[in-house]
């Protein structure tokens, strides 16, 4: 058994040729001439190895054909450690080599079941890289195609295999590269994307994972561990954002970021002074590059579309706001998907993957219980809440805002210590805090909105009718909800919480 150590990182084809010229690339030996590899992957009907996280492929490179079978493991920044068995392909399954006795006799079991599932055709190039004395590395550019059921989807990754040193030297490496080239880290395998191709399962938006944490943990480990999962969530959905117009994968990359900063601000007494800084901006940049994309699309579903059959409304009448703040939605969304494509948004993901392993606890981590620190950060989280809730008394719109980003940071919080506490109490506890932050982010939403149509109808005379409907329309409801508002949120606040002893 060998382990493959790597790093994926996913391009635009368009950048290939930049990738290629890049000074680290361009002086790199060259192992061999291109080759294009045919990979048919395996499985039973029912996909039991999918199910067992298990990969089987035969590749035929030239006139070589080779059996590789593959287990999956955890991939954080791109980066993925996994078992691998490779060995000569005669024409019939050969699991005899596979030094795992339980997943030889299991794969022994189903060999007369498999059948092929899907094929991968891509050509790839191959360079060794020695960016430091006693590293070496290698570069994988493939380009092709994924096929199965008469679907294909097309490849353009780059893979950065580690032959000798450590996975800081791979990111080293990436990093450099991706300082002037768009590369984008990557946690889906092609296996992955060949069984969703094959299950003709639509790609959708990645949503948080449920929390990973042990109470055994250190706080240093407990951060780590949720910082990967919110970098798979960000650099998930920036991939297919760069992509696809669906406006819940800018929602979720902005989700991802909002958690991180959130996660940095709860573990900053547990966290290197300067990270916390350095983060907390270029997370908040990061957001704020994707900000007015967010905002119409809100402004189109929540605030517009609601009002479409308001009885006796002239059919017509909010026609100019919409094609307003579409055409600015479609500038804001061009935007953020320019930023995308700049080298600079894939280089901070694989530098805060970097980071992440390198960093060092202090005094505070090697003494600190986990579920005793949870306590006393979410009972600061409270506090703060709290004082937010005070100042929000009057209902001033800044101040109501301020107080839902009070109970956003609360509920994240929640959400990551839940593993600590009483699963069920503390997963009401959420729900509540959820419900008032959505209240609350409706009259935000509203607030933003009003703010812009009255603006517009100052440069367009014709939008002033509109406007005014549709910030009246809405005006109801935002008294019936600034009425009860506080009462709700209130007993959250004060109330009894599930992580008190």
């Amino acid at each position: 058994m060998s382990t493959e150590i790597e790093l994926k990182l996913a391009l635009p084809k368009s950048a290939l040729a930049a990738l290629r010229r890049h000074p680290l690339v361009a002086g790199a030996e060259k192992l061999g001439p291109a080759q294009t590899l045919v990979n048919t992957y395996y499985d039973t009907p029912a996909l039991t190895l999918r199910d067992d996280k298990v990969a089987l492929r035969t590749r035929k490179a030239g006139q070589q054909w080779r059996q590789t079978v593959k287990c999956a493991a955890p991939s954080s920044g791109g980066l993925s450690a996994r078992p691998e068995w490779e060995q000569p392909f005669t024409g019939a399954f050969d699991f005899g080599a596979i030094d795992d006795a339980k997943l030889a006799k299991r794969l022994t079991a189903l060999r007369d079941t498999l059948t092929p599932i899907f094929t991968t055709r891509f050509r790839r190039q191959t360079y060794r890289l020695s960016p430091t004395p006693g590293v070496e590395i290698h570069l994988m550019l493939d380009t092709g195609t994924i096929d199965a059921n008469g679907r294909s989807e097309a490849i353009c990754e780059a893979e950065l295999e580690l032959v000798s040193g450590g996975p800081q030297d791979l990111f080293g490496l990436a990093c450099q590269l991706a300082a002037s080239v768009p590369l984008m880290p990557s946690d889906r395998s092609k296996a992955e994307r060949g069984y969703r191709l094959f299950a003709n399962t639509p790609e959708r938006p990645i949503y948080a994972g449920k929390s990973p944490l042990d109470p055994q943990q250190s706080p240093l480990d407990a951060f780590r561990a949720l910082a990967r999962d919110c970098l798979h969530q960000w650099q998930a959905n920036a991939l297919a954002a760069s992509q696809h117009d669906d406006p819940e994968y800018v929602h979720q990359l902005r989700v991802a970021l909002r958690r991180l900063r959130s996660l940095l601000k709860l573990f900053a007494p547990a966290l290197p002074e300067a990270f916390v800084g350095e983060w907390t901006a270029a997370l908040r940049d990061t957001a704020a590059e994707h900000g007015d994309a967010r905002d119409f699309d809100v402004f189109l579903s929540a605030i517009v579309a609601p009002i479409e059959a308001a009885p006796l409304m002239p059919p017509d009448l909010l026609e100019g706001l919409r094609a307003h703040a579409t055409t600015l939605r479609d500038k804001a969304r061009a935007a953020g998907r320019a930023r995308l494509a700049h080298p600079e948004h894939g280089l901070r993901m694989l530098t805060l993957a970097a980071q992440l392993d390198q960093l060092d606890g202090g005094p505070l981590n090697a003494a600190a219980d986990l579920t005793a620190f949870a306590r006393l950060q979410l009972g600061a989280l409270r506090k703060r809440a709290r004082k937010r809730f005070a100042a929000a008394r009057d209902l001033a719109p800044e101040d109501l805002h301020d107080l839902r980003v009070g109970l956003k940071q609360l509920r994240y919080g929640a959400e990551f210590f839940q593993p600590l506490f009483d699963a069920r109490a503390l997963k009401r506890h959420i729900r509540a805090l959820r419900q008032g932050q959505d209240l609350l982010g409706y009259l935000n939403d509203v607030e933003i909105a009003r703010n812009h149509v009255l603006a517009w109808r100052e440069a367009q005379p014709a939008l002033d009718a509109p406007a005014h409907f549709l910030v009246g329309w809405h005006a109801p409801q935002c008294a019936r909800v600034r009425r009860r508002i506080l009462l709700e949120i209130e007993p959250l606040l004060w109330g009894k919480t599930p992580w008190k002893t």
